[in-house]
């Protein structure tokens, strides 16, 4: 019997998809999903606006927002460092396919997860990516290549999916089409697993059964 399929949404230079890794692999193993990653690249300045544009209600929102990611953190063991800049992370995120898609995914992912927010990995640097491939066993030269083919088509098709399913931020957690957002949400989603049937209770009204 397959196992029913979780798909999570994940983007390296996201503080909250860091600390929620833990609790999100768990799930594999603990409850006999199978998890599949795909990446939602935050494109900053489309949600956030422009440096120039943003107010002291925003700035007093980012830092708590990182002293609170950074407890989270902490009580893992892990080290944060508020990113040094805006990052496009187009690369370490076709990094993630191509990884998953050639059995190195958890030591790629873990990574450059932890090399990032310890300032140790510029991930919009193809060079930087193309080692930490090669470090966890890839082929940098197929990498490449895969960068200049299909990857920015792949890319964007996969971000277009996630949008219209309604994922806008990370980590996002879709099961049975039903989206959770947010490392706080996954008790809940815990709950979904164990009880599929539940969703109609959970939404009311605005449940719809699967096509």
């Amino acid at each position: 019997m397959d196992k029913p399929r979780l798909r999570i949404y994940t983007d390296y230079k996201s503080p909250y998809a860091f600390v929620a890794n833990k609790r999100l692999f768990e799930l594999e193993e603990k409850y006999g999903v199978k998890l599949e990653w795909l990446p939602y690249t935050l494109r900053i300045p489309e949600f956030m606006g422009t440096v120039e544009q943003r107010t002291p209600h925003f700035w007093r929102k980012v830092r708590y927002a990182y002293l609170d990611a950074r407890r989270f953190a902490n009580a893992q063991g892990l080290t944060m460092k508020g990113p040094r800049r805006i990052y496009d992370a187009f690369y370490s995120s076709v990094g993630m396919l191509f990884a998953q898609r050639n059995g190195f995914f958890r030591p790629y992912h873990d990574t450059v997860f932890r090399r990032f927010w310890s300032h140790d990995l510029e991930i919009d640097d193809l060079q930087a990516i193309s080692d930490v491939i090669a470090s966890v066993g890839g082929s940098e030269k197929d990498f490449r290549a895969y960068v200049e083919g299909p990857a920015r088509a792949e890319h964007d098709r996969i971000i277009d999916e996630a949008e219209a399913l309604g994922v806008f931020g990370v980590p996002t957690m879709v099961f049975n089409r039903e989206l959770f957002w947010g490392g706080d949400r996954i008790d809940m989603l815990i709950e979904r697993i164990q009880n599929p049937e539940g969703i109609a209770a959970a939404l009311g009204s605005r449940y719809r059964k699967n096509e």
